[in-house]
């Protein structure tokens, strides 16, 4: 029961909370630092209770490492299923970790309603956690749900000057999105259930649902849809600007650093697995998208004025390697997209944290109300250029990992969207010293002094900046880990191909 205990532990702390406001207002804050620490324990009593020849389990054999399966409704052939497999646990991690620095950055900027404010945050990575763990597809929804409602509120309540708007926007792309998932879920059970004459959401009897070419590729659109827009992809990604320009820092760490991964997550283990000939169909697409998320955004990013809307465009630019690298039939560049999430997820989730850090002291996020900030605060604009140099691939990081085996398996599949893709290694460094030029160098503007960053804040980006340095140096560990789980979506692509 160890996996739902990583759901439950999460929302019981929540409600744990945001009723501790009640006593003390700055309760609720220790409520969420104490619940994740936990939730990093059970995590790593998990993690560390596999025994090394399991993680290494062959693509022929199943890959889940730790399985909970419980009838639920069984009129309708839903059940209360997880697994968790290497790609699932990498994932968990993740979340912890960002979920951390989520209540680090939140500390002292979240001064009211604390308690709904934390409730909120650890719903959200409850949600998130659920996704990565369902292998019913009914309880995946609900979870995918769960996790959709509190960011809304993350934003509405606690955002900038126009939340509101940002929060509707959110709430419309990913609600209208998941609604076309749903039908796309229930016609694939009803298909299951004539070619089989069972009624099932189960995971691992839908892999073996027979459908006809045109149906299939309908259906995997709607999965597609639905991670796309969360990922996002050109021309369904218009609502993260938005979205992490009104957001706090904390909601902007986890929209950044988790959120956006669940999309991927989605194309890796439901949209190949569940339909590979579609998906085979439909890779070209894939890729040119891809190709012009990176270029597109990577473009667009020279255009801002606003720290957090620049930080946001880059983003996507970067994520656009996830469709690449998962649509490319390779199992390098798959493995590079596993990589590239987990060390976007890190420095974009710290350049999200600093933008609020800089925020709250100058309470502006223009360009053009910084400028010389290196005089006044040099270790927290020593830290922003390591994760800036981070962000467009310095060797020896994360990111260069991640983003260097997606387009040597791509180039495999297609030479001539690898030279696309490899234009966003160019553009890179350009916005990247519009950042540092603009923000920390030139002359101090008249304001009264700025305090460098505190020991909080510099010991989160510090912790980030170790776990991409580790990243870089250390990428095994984690091709390791993931390298069954994205086996054995290759091992189902090759077998429904012949």
């Amino acid at each position: 029961m160890m996996l739902s205990a990583l759901i439950a532990v999460l929302f019981f702390g929540g409600i744990a909370a945001w009723m501790s406001e009640q006593r003390n207002p700055n309760a609720p804050r220790w409520f969420a630092l104490a619940t994740l620490a936990l939730e990093a324990l059970l995590a790593g009593w998990l993690f560390a209770g596999i025994p090394a020849a399991e993680m290494a389990v062959p693509a022929t054999a199943s890959s889940w490492l730790a399985e909970v399966n419980l009838l639920w409704i069984s009129r309708f052939g839903i059940g209360f299923h997880l697994a968790a497999d290497g790609l699932s646990l990498l994932l968990i991690a993740l979340t912890v970790l960002l979920g951390l620095m989520a209540v680090a950055s939140s500390w002292t900027e979240i001064d009211k309603r604390t308690g709904f404010f934390y409730f909120n945050l650890l719903t959200c990575l409850a949600g998130t956690v659920g996704v990565f763990l369902s292998a019913d597809l009914f309880l995946f929804f609900l979870c995918w749900e769960a996790m959709i409602v509190p960011m809304y509120f993350l934003i509405a309540i606690w955002g900038h000057e126009n939340r509101t708007y940002a929060a509707i926007k959110f709430a419309v792309f990913t609600q209208v999105s998941s609604l076309v998932m749903l039908v796309a879920i229930i016609v694939l059970a009803l298909a299951h259930y004539r070619s089989g004459g069972a009624l099932t959401f189960d995971y691992v009897a839908l892999l073996h649902t027979k459908l006809d070419s045109n149906l299939g590729y309908w259906l995997m659109l709607g999965f597609f849809i639905a991670f796309a827009v969360k990922l996002p992809a050109v021309p369904f990604h218009t609502w993260l600007p938005d979205a992490h320009t009104q957001a706090p820092t904390g909601g902007s760490v986890i929209l950044a650093g988790i959120l956006l991964k669940t999309g991927a997550y989605g194309l890796l283990r439901f949209v190949i697995p569940l339909f590979p000939e579609a998906a085979h169909r439909f890779a070209p697409i894939a890729i040119a998208l891809g190709a012009a998320s990176m270029l597109y955004t990577a473009a667009t990013a020279f255009a801002q004025s606003d720290f957090k809307r620049l930080v946001a465009y880059t983003s996507i630019s970067h994520m656009g390697f996830i469709l690449p690298g998962a649509f490319s039939g390779n199992l390098l560049a798959m493995q590079g997209a596993v990589v590239t999430m987990i060390a976007h997820g890190l420095s974009a989730g710290a350049l999200f944290m600093i933008a609020g850090f800089l925020q709250n002291r100058l309470h502006s996020r223009e360009f053009g109300e910084m400028g010389g900030l290196w005089t006044a605060m040099p270790q927290l604009s020593a830290l922003t250029l390591f994760f800036v140099m981070a962000t467009l691939g310095l060797p020896g990081l994360g990111n260069f990992v991640g983003e260097f085996l997606v387009l040597a398996g791509l180039f495999e599949a297609s030479p001539i969207a690898t030279a696309i893709a490899a234009l966003v290694l160019i553009l890179s460094p350009v916005y990247a010293l519009i950042v540092i030029q603009k923000a920390y160098h030139g002359p101090l503007q008249n304001r009264p002094v700025l305090s460098d960053g505190s020991f909080r804040e510099l010991a989160a980006l510090g912790l980030l900046a170790a776990a991409l340095v580790w990243l870089g140096l250390r990428p095994q560990t984690v091709l390791d880990v993931s390298k069954p789980a994205l086996q054995s979506v290759r091992h189902t692509l090759n077998a429904r191909e012949t």
